[in-house]
């Protein structure tokens, strides 16, 4: 098979018209010797002297429907999308020990809840500046909304607000990576089981690494309760902080507690499926696959300061006054903030 020939996208002559000689036009000064005296400037009639004389054709603005089409920018997203294909056919591409797949989140999982960011719950991010530039950092948030759609929402809020666009790596529970079609998605999005050790190892390789400590307590807690911050566990996450001396930056979400309305748990039924919890909201189960669709709330995801930890000697990791104290720290401030924020929003929808 024959070699393909490369098209430069970014040849200028292919736009500009280049090699194109354009007439340059002459005023009644710049007349030639024996040249007609037809050609000078002719005066204005007395019903267009207001007006300003048209610029030449080299120098006027082209009209945009004058203008011609090249389509470069479709061209590149085109070739980028056959390029793209072509890799994931050929296995060209680079997984991470974790399994995660940073072109495809970037070009494809990103992209398909986007919309859903920006378009349905209209989320602002308040504090992005406190997220670091570079190294390691643990993000702690509340957990709420029935479906972990919250961790999601942070992920794509830390990629699209943060200056160098950097990745957030959730810390997911077992039923996650038991579940068929989630446990790849969640693979290749870069999160990975909610256990010490591969949090560690994420941190001190310079990632960011989120996690919602109230787990399912959190998630699952009915309506009444909502925005009430469960038991944050033993602060494990506290401790992994520790180890790899990375700072702690406590994030709170407001708008998750109303997607999906939990007014009932059917027990029985959660214990036949395996599931921690089986909600019963104002929709679900009544209108069927219709009552999944979460109600289209309005979203704040602030981040607030940084805790820092690398000021503390190793051994700090095993001492359980100190893990308490910092848990407690992390967890009043995201709660003072949920409490600021609900004051300060005009509607759960707008």
């Amino acid at each position: 098979m024959a070699d393909a020939k490369v098209i430069p996208f970014d040849d200028d002559r292919s736009r500009t018209g280049a090699g194109k000689v354009v007439p340059r036009r002459r005023g009644a000064s710049g007349r030639r010797k024996g040249e007609p005296a037809s050609v000078r400037e002719v005066a204005p009639l007395p019903g267009q002297q207001d007006h300003e004389p048209s610029p030449p054709a080299a120098a006027r603005e082209p009209d945009p429907r004058e203008r011609p089409q090249a389509g470069g920018g479709l061209d590149r997203r085109i070739a980028g999308g056959l390029a793209f294909l072509r890799r994931r056919l050929t296995g060209d591409y680079d997984v991470d020990e974790f399994g995660y797949d940073k072109e495809l989140t970037d070009q494809v999982l990103m992209s398909l809840v986007r919309p859903l960011y920006e378009k349905y719950f209209r989320v602002e991010v308040k504090g992005i500046e406190n997220i670091p530039a570079d190294g390691g950092a643990l993000i702690v948030a509340n957990h709420s909304g029935t479906l972990p759609l919250d961790g999601v929402m942070m992920q794509v809020a830390v990629h699209d607000n943060h200056p160098q666009n950097r990745h957030l790596r959730l810390l997911a529970a077992d039923l996650v990576f038991m579940l068929p079609v989630v446990n790849e998605l969640a693979r290749k999005a870069g999160h990975t089981l909610a256990c010490a050790e591969d949090a560690q190892r994420l941190l001190e390789r310079g990632e960011l690494v989120g996690v919602m400590p109230e787990g399912f307590k959190g998630i699952g807690k009915p309506f009444s309760e909502r925005y009430k911050l469960q038991r944050f566990g033993r602060g494990g996450f506290v401790s992994t902080a520790l180890k790899a001396g990375t700072p702690i930056v406590p994030c709170s979400i407001v708008g998750a507690e109303e997607i999906y309305p939990m007014i009932g748990n059917a027990k029985t039924l959660a214990r036949l499926l395996g599931f921690p919890y089986f909600p019963i909201t104002p929709t679900f189960p009544w209108l069927g696959p219709l009552g999944a669709v979460p109600l289209p709330t309005k979203w704040t995801i602030q981040f607030g300061e940084p805790i820092p930890t690398d000021g503390f000697p190793p051994e700090a990791a095993e001492d359980p006054m100190l893990m308490f104290n910092l848990t407690d720290q992390v967890r009043e401030q995201i709660q003072h903030t949920l409490y600021k924020l609900l004051v300060q929003r005009r509607s759960v929808f707008f």
